[in-house]
């Protein structure tokens, strides 16, 4: 299976096995701990595609990858069709734009029944300096009443560590009100592994 990151550059991290990516059954997850979490939330989806779930994933962080979905696909002996008719993608460029999304999943289900929601750069987007500090905490607070009713298991994937700003308490109220928050660190050999900070307790606090 291919890596997305290696220690030669920095957008690119080698991963462990993929049959420890999976997640809660139910409530909302964070996780958090690298610049790139953003886009780790592909390797949680061949297990749940394989169980004949659907996915919809709300991309703040404009990561998705078809390329990277159709080499999971190949790998485990589907074709990309199979996998991409399984998942639903709508992005955000503005925090404004993932609020509105958030709220309307309820809408978005009734047309595409999925079973999770995934969310990136939550609340990433929301500590852009272009954006009034006001505006953009009475926007995040809308979406965490989005979160609060969804209806399906969310888990958001967010670089929040990352950012540098007074706005990190927003990234704090998120954190608080999850279910599950766990946080991606690298191990000596390089490997990431998954340390839960909140967890239910169906989900392993690391990989070994």
């Amino acid at each position: 299976m291919d890596s997305p990151l290696s220690r030669a550059a920095p957008t690119e991290v080698r991963m462990p096995p993929l049959n420890p990516w999976a997640l809660p059954d139910s409530g909302l997850s964070v996780f958090h701990g690298r610049r790139e979490t953003t886009r780790l939330f592909h390797y949680f989806l061949p297990r749940l595609i394989e169980q004949g779930k659907h996915v919809l994933c709300l991309d703040g962080g404009n990561r998705f990858d078809p390329l990277l979905i159709a080499r999971f696909a190949r790998h485990r002996g589907h074709t990309p069709t199979e996998f991409n008719r399984r998942i639903r993608v709508a992005r955000a460029f503005t925090c404004f734009q993932l609020t509105e999304l958030l709220l309307r999943v309820p809408k978005f289900l009734c047309a595409f029944p999925a079973d999770n929601l995934m969310v990136t750069a939550l609340p990433d987007l929301y500590f852009d300096e272009d954006v009034r500090e006001r505006e953009a905490c009475t926007s995040f607070e809308r979406a965490l009443e989005g979160l609060q009713a969804l209806p399906c298991p969310a888990a958001v994937f967010s670089g929040a560590d990352s950012f540098r700003t007074p706005r990190q308490r927003l990234f704090h109220l998120l954190r608080a009100q999850a279910d599950q928050v766990c946080q991606f660190t690298e191990r000596a050999d390089g490997r990431l592994m998954l340390l839960g900070e909140k967890t239910a307790p169906r989900m392993a606090p690391a990989w070994a």
